[in-house]
């Protein structure tokens, strides 16, 4: 067995489909079903820029928890492994997008928050440091071609904007 090879499986089911299919613009529905074996199903649509709905995740919010799961995930292994005992994480992303002539368009730039509550604040610096470390190693991060930032927070600068 391969161990440096990990295989990924997700179905996709397009349900917007209001009888006439993509006969005019407006005429259909961006939701649709992701789904993967034994997790529950996730509603997406498209941004409610481009007619989706504000109540189902958009492929641009999924990139962003994308980013902050796998810093996140990262950062705890690089901590563990460097005896930084974190007693609290979490983020709040923020990405910029743009859009082309052409009606492409693309991410130009993610910026994670991370705020990292310690058992001992005496290894702040250094765990802050980490999450320059921790961008190297993410997958994520390491996968897209626009620049993953991080400016580190105090936890209780976090507290009260998580659900703004």
């Amino acid at each position: 067995m391969d161990l440096s090879r990990h295989g990924y499986q997700i179905s996709l089911e397009w349900t917007g489909n209001r009888g006439t299919g993509t006969q005019t613009y407006r005429g259909y529905g961006r939701d649709h079903i992701v789904r993967a074996d034994g997790l529950p199903d996730l509603p997406g649509t498209a941004d409610p820029t481009f007619h989706g709905d504000k109540d189902r995740w958009n492929p641009e919010q999924l990139l962003l928890a994308a980013l902050s799961q796998c810093h996140m995930l990262s950062y705890l292994h690089l901590a563990v492994n460097q005896g930084v005992h974190v007693t609290g994480y979490s983020d709040i992303a923020d990405g910029l997008l743009r859009l082309n002539r052409d009606n492409s368009g693309e991410f130009i730039q993610a910026v994670l928050h991370p705020a990292v509550s310690l058992a001992d604040e005496t290894q702040r610096e250094l765990a802050d440091a980490l999450h320059e470390q921790a961008n190297k190693v993410c997958f994520i991060a390491r996968s897209v071609n626009f620049p993953v930032l991080h400016e580190p927070v105090m936890p209780s600068l976090l507290k009260g904007t998580e659900n703004e």
